[in-house]
């Protein structure tokens, strides 16, 4: 993908379903008894990975490319898998299904694609195991393939050393299949749809603080789900309006959940004008219509408690701090080296051939901004994030801006180039 300077971008646009959402109305929809229906479901391949491997347990899911159908099966409803369970680059499927399936009466392999096999489970196989689940690393390196067996669990309560929904979500999950209490609590507190999608089913679950508490219920029952428009898809489009000159765009229908928010919050401390209108709650998740439009930004400080409510968007947090003035760090976010690619790497070499000042640190990275970055080579490593914020910056960057591996933005938004070049004018 080549892609040039804009002089504007101007218009609405709407982004796709949030994709942490749409996996658990699959996942909660398979073990609940009816038909959950959801609605503005993300047809990205990460979503497509958790429908396919529910279908392989025997779950019924129809999927017309804009309702999806699941035919839930109750709690103890799936089956044994005829093959290995493969979740693609999806380490939310490869997370939270393990938590399910440690419970079931069956053996199972979940793998994935060479990103998920060095990506670290070990945040999962600890805490699961304290309930009883028998979970293997295949390759000894606390990685997938994973190999777990069926096993009878009980409750803990788990201190989780990270706040890391994905680690949460396992637990809980699994806690719907175990004898008694399971709670766990983080440091932070991570994005809690499973939380809010639990209870809109049935489950047993309070959340007081930095801890939720789960107990086990005979049956979830199906709901329809309205699926909002994901905010770390809709981040990049806040991005491009402030750092384009002459923008103003409209992103409909996006989640506002105050535990994802945080880019809303940095954008402001940034001096970004961007505002919240038509603000109203679908299916328990807050939503709102952005407007944002041009503006001079300057440097702040990003870190503590706000890094978990944007974890996945500070790749296009680092690109604005190059267009902004003044100084930029980004620290407590040594989690950025263990998703789809070490983005504190990724990002400092990739932002450093724009010309842009950044120094990488162990847990962030430091951009001295407010000079316009020019074009370059722009390597993904076939991880979305990365191909959608350098998209973003060479719309206002001098010159030709080269994307390697620009298709990996369908793991979680399929039209993304299109969606944000017809607003280019």
């Amino acid at each position: 993908m080549k892609i040039t300077r804009t002089n504007a971008l101007k218009g609405t646009v709407s982004v796709p379903g949030d994709k942490s959402i749409s996996h658990r109305s699959v996942m909660l929809g398979s073990i609940a008894d009816g038909i959950t229906e959801v609605h503005h479901f993300l047809q990205g391949a990460d979503c497509l990975s958790s429908i396919a491997c529910f279908r392989q347990m025997g779950i019924h899911i129809e999927n017309d490319g804009n309702i999806v159908r699941i035919h839930g099966q109750g709690l103890h409803g799936l089956k044994s898998p005829s093959d290995v369970l493969d979740t693609g680059n999806s380490g939310t499927t490869t997370r939270l299904m393990s938590g399910i399936l440690s419970g079931q009466n069956f053996e199972c392999v979940i793998n994935g694609d060479a990103s998920i096999q060095s990506r670290p489970m070990k945040r999962i196989i600890t805490p699961l195991s304290m309930m009883g689940a028998s979970i293997e690393s295949l390759r000894g390196n606390d990685c997938a393939p994973l190999k777990i067996t069926g096993q009878k669990l009980h409750g803990i309560h788990y201190d989780s050393p990270v706040s890391s929904a994905q680690v949460k979500s396992a637990i809980l999950l699994a806690g719907l299949y175990a004898e008694g209490e399971t709670s766990v609590t983080e440091p932070v507190l991570s994005r809690n749809h499973t939380e809010l999608m639990l209870k809109g089913c049935g489950g047993d679950i309070t959340s007081v603080g930095t801890t939720a508490t789960l107990r086990p219920v005979k049956r979830l029952e199906a709901q329809k789900i309205v699926v909002p428009g994901d905010i770390s898809s809709a981040a990049y489009f806040m991005a491009a309006g402030l750092i384009v000159p002459s923008s103003e765009i409209c992103i409909e229908n996006v989640g506002i959940n105050p535990t994802r928010d945080g880019m809303i919050r940095v954008c402001q401390a940034m001096g970004g004008d961007i505002k919240l209108e038509n603000v109203h709650e679908v299916c328990g998740e807050p939503v709102a219509d952005i407007i944002v439009r041009h503006s001079s930004l300057h440097g702040t400080v990003v870190e503590g408690e706000i890094i978990p409510t944007l974890i996945d968007e500070l790749p296009i947090i680092a690109v604005m701090a190059a267009f902004a003035e003044g100084q930029t760090i980004i620290r407590d976010a040594a989690e950025l080296k263990v998703k789809e690619s070490d983005r504190i790497a990724v990002m400092s070499e990739n932002l450093t051939a724009m010309g842009v000042d950044v120094t990488p640190t162990d847990d962030g990275m430091i951009i001295n901004g407010g000079k316009i970055p020019h074009g370059a080579q722009i390597q993904s490593h076939l991880d979305h994030r990365i191909a959608m914020s350098f998209a973003v910056a060479a719309l206002a960057s001098e010159g030709e801006t080269e994307i390697i591996g620009s298709d990996c933005v369908n793991i979680s938004y399929p039209t993304f180039y299109r969606d944000l070049f017809q607003l280019a004018k």
